[in-house]
């Protein structure tokens, strides 16, 4: 049959970019407590396309990208993106997975269960002679503003925040680890379940507790590096309470 794709494209352009977008596919993720997790991510794949070819073979993109769903650990998204460049037969390889990532939480007091959801992303480049690779965590919190607790005689206004780290990996971690280490730099963790007791708990403890944008992302900054990331990014943004609009923060190593 004929293949148009690999037929000469007398325009002379290269694209940085080719391939597939927005592809929904079930994945299976390292867990530090059940050593697995399925979910389901968000996949882009592409290469770099030559000027004289017309166009790329999109379905290759997926046929590797299933033979590695069941082990996309950080160990391997490398490999699987080292794969699609030499079976495309391009310079660079590109790939990002979105997916959630669950974790059982209990109540502070009384200890009911439930689980948390946390966003997290893996991003990747592989050439012939340089590889990149990055993991983004974003993990829900709650800051309680000091401000409005030094001024007011009763009370302070708080709010529900994100914290986003972007960590370029070198040595293998748990996710579980980076997530407890932002939880506790903000005035208090989220929960998915909780009593009248541990509404008490977490409304006291974030009172003890206050952090502006800024707090959170110094103490966040301050942790990874003890963790001894390479390089690594913070942000954090507030949907503020008693404003129309977000108190944002950020930072890099």
């Amino acid at each position: 049959m004929r293949d148009i794709q690999n037929e000469h494209d007398n325009r002379e352009v290269p694209l940085q970019k080719v391939g597939v977008k927005g592809v929904r596919y079930p994945v299976c993720v390292l867990d530090k407590s059940k050593k697995n997790q399925n979910t389901t991510a968000t996949v882009d794949l592409f290469v770099n396309l030559p000027h004289k070819f017309k166009g790329t073979h999109m379905s290759r993109f997926i046929e590797v990208f299933h033979k590695h769903h069941s082990n996309i650990t950080m160990q391997h998204f490398l490999e699987m993106l080292e794969e699609i460049r030499t079976k495309l037969d391009a310079e660079k390889a590109f790939g990002s997975i979105t997916f959630p990532y669950y974790i059982q939480k209990a109540a502070p007091v009384s200890g009911a269960e439930g689980i948390m959801e946390y966003i997290c992303s893996y991003e990747g480049e592989v050439g012939e002679k340089e590889r990149k690779f990055y993991i983004t965590i974003e993990v829900p919190v709650t800051t309680l503003c000091p401000c409005s607790k030094a001024i007011s005689e009763y009370g302070a206004h708080n709010q529900r925040g994100k914290v986003r780290v972007k960590l370029l990996y070198k040595d293998f971690f748990w996710i579980e680890d980076v997530i407890q280490m932002i939880e506790e730099c903000a005035s208090s963790p989220l929960y998915t379940v909780l009593k009248r007791q541990d509404e008490k708990e977490v409304t006291e403890h974030a009172y003890d507790n206050p952090r502006f944008v800024e707090d959170v992302v110094r103490e966040v900054y301050l942790g990874l590096k003890k963790m001894n990331f390479a390089w690594f990014s913070v942000e954090a943004e507030n949907a503020e309470s008693i404003h129309n609009h977000n108190a944002y923060a950020y930072t890099s190593s």
